[in-house]
């Protein structure tokens, strides 16, 4: 996404599917998983709502919402974006960038053992959701079902099952299918996040093959040292929601680069 010359980087590659022998095959369609798509709209939504239209003349890049911080460049602006487990070991490919919020300590470690400077600013920019589409609070039914929402890499190996979400299904689909809902569980991280931005309770249901530096990161940026992940979704309805953050927007609304659309 593109809003005056500032672009908003995220994560949504096109679908690759393996035919017999082996063969991928590449999809016109993208992945589309809603949390990664929840960038570039939360931007649109505070860009609008600050009155903002112009760009500064130079195009600039704004990195956000998700596990992205591989796909900074240098001087990239940084509002919210966290690393991945997966690739945390791995060399980045940047030596400067202008750090205005996080999504976690633990990125802001990683960034500050680069050499980065990285402000104590901590929040998914996903938290934002409940005060960006007030719409949402009158969909809210405290004994709506329960919503499990998996990790969309969940879904390469199995199909979906009643009950479930697919976090491939449209933006606007996933938001109100969540806010509906009276608890959210399951391995979608940005799952949790929406949910937790509407006061939902939301419990992480642990996946083997996704590390857990991303939710630790959430969690631990959301005032929560410690939380306890489910071993299956049965475990997580009997546990019920995870004690909710503690946690104020103002600083990660603060830090947004408002500048990056002012002359």
């Amino acid at each position: 996404m593109t809003r005056s010359d500032v672009q908003v980087v995220h994560w949504n590659p096109r679908r690759w599917t393996r035919a017999p022998l082996g063969v991928l095959i590449r999809h016109r369609g993208r992945v589309g998983n809603f949390g990664d798509l929840l960038g570039p709209a939360i931007v649109r939504r505070l860009v609008a709502d600050a009155g903002l239209s112009h760009a500064r003349p130079a195009p600039r890049r704004l990195v956000t919402v998700g596990s992205i911080l591989r796909l900074a460049q240098d001087g990239d602006t940084v509002w919210g974006t966290g690393a991945n487990g997966k690739s945390v070991a791995e060399p980045y490919p940047f030596t400067h960038l202008d750090v205005r919020a996080v999504r976690g300590p633990l990125t802001r470690a990683l960034l500050e053992s680069k050499g980065i400077d990285a402000p104590a600013v901590y929040g998914d920019p996903g938290l934002l959701v409940g005060m960006l589409w007030p719409d949402l609070a009158t969909l809210r039914d405290p004994s709506g079902p329960v919503l499990v929402v998996p990790n969309f890499h969940e879904l390469a190996t199995r199909r979906l099952r009643p009950g479930e979400l697919d976090p491939r299904s449209d933006l606007d689909v996933c938001l109100r299918r969540i806010a509906r809902s009276s608890l959210v569980v399951g391995s979608s991280l940005h799952g949790l996040v929406v949910a937790e931005s509407l006061g939902i309770p939301a419990r992480r249901v642990r996946y083997v093959s996704e590390p857990s530096f991303k939710y630790d990161d959430y969690y631990a940026g959301t005032g929560r040292e410690q939380h306890t992940p489910a071993s299956s979704v049965a475990e997580a309805l009997e546990m019920g929601g995870e004690a909710g953050p503690r946690w104020d927007p103002a600083a990660l609304v603060a830090a947004f680069p408002r500048d990056l659309w002012l002359s």
